[in-house]
This record gives C-alpha cells, sequence and structure tokens, in this order.
C-alpha cells in the first residue's frame, strides 16, 4: 500500500549505481582470471566498487524500511534509486568510509539518508529501520565469506579468496561499529525509541559527535586490540583465517609493498 504512493521512477535503479556493479563485476573479473598486470590494482579497484555497492544497499535498506514504516518521502528524495548522490551526506556517507578502509583497511560507517521519523508510528518500526543498514552488512559478509564457510575454495584463485576475505572484514567491522549504541549511530537509532524523554534529550548534543568519538576509541590501542580480537573471534568462525586477512590488505593496499608471496601457491 505504501509502496504504491511512489512513482515508478522514484524506484528506478540509477546508472550510477549500475555503473558502480559494473566496476564491481569487471574488476571482479580481472581479479579472478589475473588479467591486470598489477594484481594489487584489480583487489584495490573490486574492493573499492563492492565496498561503494555495499554502502549503496545499506542506505537503501534504511529507506526502503521507513518507506514501508510510513515515510512516503523517501521516494522523492531519490533515496530508493541507490544513487549515492542522492543522499544527504554524500562525504559522509561514501567519500569518509572509502579513505577509512584506504587508510585502516576499516569499514567505518557513514551518516546518509534522512528519515522523517515523525512520519513513523510505533517504536519497533523506528528500531527496524534502524537496525535495516547494518543488517544488509550482516548479509553482506554472509555472502562475502560464503566460499570459506561452506569449505567451497577448491578452484577459486589466491587473488579473489584474499579480496573476498579483506571485503569480509570491511563488512564485520561495519555491521559491529554501527550497532554500537552511540548517538549517531544505527546502534543508537535502535535503542533510542525505548529511551524516556529526559534521556534522549540529554544524549541528544552528542549525536554529530559519536562518529568522530567512535573513531578517537579505535586510535587508543587497547580498544583497538580488543576490537580487532573480536573480528579476529568472528571471522574466524566464518572460516577466514589470519594469512586471508593479512594478505587481502596487503593486496589492496599494493602500494606499500606488503603483498609480497600472497599469490605464490603454497
Amino acid at each position: 500500500m505504501t509502496t504504491a504512493t511512489t512513482r515508478p521512477a522514484d524506484r528506478r535503479i540509477s546508472p550510477v549505481f549500475l555503473g558502480i556493479l559494473a566496476m564491481t563485476a569487471v574488476t571482479g573479473w580481472a581479479t579472478w582470471t589475473g588479467f591486470a598486470a598489477q594484481p594489487g590494482i584489480a583487489v584495490f579497484l573490486f574492493v573499492t566498487a563492492a565496498w561503494i555497492v555495499s554502502l549503496c544497499l545499506h542506505e537503501y535498506a534504511h529507506a526502503r524500511t521507513a518507506l514501508h514504516g510510513g515515510d512516503i518521502t523517501v521516494g522523492a528524495k531519490g533515496y530508493l534509486t541507490l544513487n549515492p548522490l542522492k543522499y544527504t551526506h554524500a562525504l559522509l556517507s561514501i567519500v569518509l568510509p572509502v579513505l577509512f578502509v584506504i587508510m585502516g583497511g576499516i569499514g567505518l560507517p557513514g551518516g546518509a539518508v534522512f528519515i522523517e521519523r515523525g512520519r513513523i508510528r510505533g517504536r519497533w518500526r523506528h528500531s527496524l529501520i534502524s537496525a535495516a543498514g547494518p543488517l544488509t552488512n550482516v548479509l553482506f559478509a554472509a555472502v562475502c565469506s560464503a566460499p570459506f564457510w561452506l569449505h567451497a575454495l577448491d578452484g577459486v584463485p589466491l587473488g579473489f579468496r584474499f579480496a573476498l576475505a579483506f571485503l569480509a572484514l570491511l563488512q564485520v567491522t561495519a555491521a559491529i561499529l554501527n550497532f554500537l549504541p552511540v548517538p549517531g549511530l544505527d546502534g543508537y537509532g535502535v535503542v533510542e525509541p525505548w529511551l524516556s524523554r529526559g534521556i534522549k534529550r540529554q544524549v541528544e548534543p552528542f549525536a554529530p559527535f559519536g562518529l568522530l568519538f567512535v573513531f578517537a576509541l579505535l586510535w587508543v590501542p587497547s580498544v583497538n586490540s580488543a576490537f580487532f580480537d573480536v573480528i579476529d573471534t568472528i571471522l574466524h568462525a566464518l572460516g577466514i583465517n589470519p594469512v586471508d586477512q593479512y594478505c587481502g590488505q596487503a593486496l589492496y593496499r599494493f602500494w606499500q609493498g606488503a603483498d609480497q608471496g600472497c599469490l605464490v601457491s603454497p
């Protein structure tokens, strides 16, 4: 009933997203076949394009859930087209997350679609709208790691295997960071409808700084170590070992020259 109030053009997939998807497919093929003279460049382009695809799907999940929850304005805003240029904060949504991946190999979440919360009725709907984005990262992580936990790696080229491992790492870190109950992140959006008005008023001024707070915490060695211990435990449960992670990140950051020996079959 809700989707009927949006125009077909509001739900048409953007050529921008299709272009990013095509880039993912082409560079994924280049990574699989070893077509590129420098394997690290192919891995870099493939992982970056796939990461942007996941960011678009993350924000689409928020918007689509909000649409069914009662906010019919998301269609007119272009959020259902998967076009990253339609986000309210393209810098926070796309540019910064990509820069953080390049600099530190962390799937840091961004801020993006604006949901008119006044149109949403029911606390469960509000929570589900906030949870929809990071749940997309969970699903993306499951897909990227499927060859590992299904023990279906026979015939998968090493470069592609390592790229999938690094992609899975990014999705797991993004899901965990997004689910933190910190103001400004999706995790807080999940619990916020259940808080008293007094607590929400006290927390509201800190919302714009939540992401910066998380980023600063990750620079604390003890916190960083504990965080990646959790990540390693999850990836191990998914069948991804430390070598897969290291070589995936080393190939992605090919300009550092740390990928030597990663593509040599044992």
